[in-house]
């Protein structure tokens, strides 16, 4: 890991210690790279037991290992379990940090990921626009931060499906930045680990990462959104089933017999005290979110998301939930009722502030590109959260990816210019460090 004193150095640079705003030109690499990754089916599933979680990951995996192949990078393994790892050398003699570039193949279950047919507006005017297979349109109206991206190169939906820019467009910029360091030898770096992983989107993208085997001494995730994101903390993230029992009986019949789990549920959750929901909630708030009700009449389940971006808030909504269920119990019985907490994940800035120097030079870099850095929390969670509490501190950087996971995800081409920017940016920095 880093020494102390090359943080410091760091945090004293001046932006014009690090290469010069980089014109990268990669718009056509990009959307060739995305079209060809978005088309391939890749949703993973939170109920199979496999590994990955469903076969259509390893369509796009494999197609990933012969592209860099053809590349020519070396040390190319994709394990039994989904997980593509690749390098770049070094062009310097130098011995410098190994700088670790990560981004996940699967697409979230949440909505339809099959046959997606991406659309591309050139020079886009502000207007909406017309999602061709659905009839609906995506709207600056609905979608204002459109309005700051007039000139750029979209690439939307055609609204029957999601896109996959989460996370196909860090895909593709990370190697479209490795294309660009090969074809400009002039800028030094040093060894560059590449990572593709399954089973993000269902919170089981490190379940397998073998981190002694990436070699990497440090990492960032390219699996944020809009332009400048940078991002090393996250939301403490557990997940909480509520089992309520009933009695199921022949309708005609049940009269003062019948319990219907299904009208207990709703009133379990109707009587819940004031909380944060998704809806209501932005920043440093956190929620409980009531995310999936299924079972039967006689089992019913209500699954809950909690997040809090401190541990005090994350276990005062356990602590809500508990006194629910504890209410429940002493008016229909202690077995009526069942609690079921899973932790899920932990908030990356209690590691990653140990190495603040991933930020420090991530931000000077995107200054020195002419990028606005925007550091602020990740209302969700990465696999660099995981990551970094597995001893490979991992912030979290921007592609330009908005709406994920539905049909009005969009990506614009010009921000991903600027990510390859950035990345090309970091790693030259890093042959400035000391290991």
């Amino acid at each position: 890991m880093m020494k102390l004193t090359d943080k410091r150095r760091i945090e004293m640079m001046s932006v014009n210690n690090f290469t010069p705003k980089i014109n990268t030109a990669m718009k056509p690499q990009l959307i060739e790279r995305l079209t060809r990754y978005v088309k391939i089916h890749t949703t993973s599933d939170a109920s199979s037991d496999t590994v990955p979680s469903t076969p259509q990951q390893w369509d796009l995996l494999r197609l990933l290992k012969d592209e860099l192949t053809e590349m020519g990078l070396t040390e190319i393994i994709l394990d039994d379990n989904g997980y593509l790892f690749a390098t770049l050398p070094a062009n310097i003699e130098k011995v410098v940090p190994v700088l670790g570039l990560l981004a996940h193949v699967d697409t979230a279950p949440d909505f339809n990921g099959k046959n997606v047919k991406p659309q591309i507006i050139e020079q886009y005017a502000g207007e909406e626009i017309d999602l061709l297979g659905s009839g609906d349109v995506l709207s600056p109206k609905d979608f204002p931060n459109l309005q700051k991206l007039v000139g750029h190169t979209l690439m939307t939906t055609d609204g029957t499906s999601l896109l996959g820019a989460d996370d196909k467009a860090g895909i593709a910029i990370i190697l479209s930045a490795i294309e660009f360091l090969q074809t400009h030898p002039e800028i030094p770096h040093g060894k560059i680990r590449i990572g593709f992983t399954p089973d993000e989107e269902i919170g089981r993208g490190a379940d397998h990462f073998d981190v002694a085997k990436f070699a990497a001494d440090v990492a960032y995730t390219l699996d944020g959104s809009v332009v400048g994101e940078l991002q090393y903390e996250n939301f403490n993230a557990d997940e909480v089933t509520v089992h309520l029992f009933g009695r199921s009986v022949h309708p005609g019949t049940a009269k003062g017999k019948m319990v219907n789990a299904w009208e207990r549920a709703c009133a379990f959750q109707a009587n819940l005290p004031p909380h944060l929901t998704p809806a209501t909630s932005e920043g440093y708030e956190g929620f409980i979110f009531l995310r999936k009700i299924d079972g039967s009449l006689e089992h019913c389940q209500l699954h809950y998301a909690l997040r809090d971006f401190t541990q005090q808030g994350l276990q005062a909504s356990h602590q809500l939930l508990a006194n629910a269920v504890q209410a429940y119990q002493q008016q229909y019985g202690e077995k009526s009722i069942q609690l079921e907490v899973h932790e899920h994940y932990r908030n990356m800035r209690e590691k990653v502030e140990q190495h603040r120097y991933l930020v420090d030079l991530a931000e000077q870099v995107m200054i020195a590109q002419g990028v606005q850095p925007k550091i602020e929390p990740i209302r969700g969670g990465t696999d660099g959260a995981r990551l970094s509490f597995m001893n490979l501190p991992t912030p979290n950087l921007f592609t330009g990816g908005e709406n994920f996971h539905g049909k009005f995800e969009f990506v614009s081409i010009d921000v991903m210019n600027q990510s390859v920017g950035v990345i090309v940016g970091i790693a030259n920095a890093f042959s400035q460090l000391t290991k």
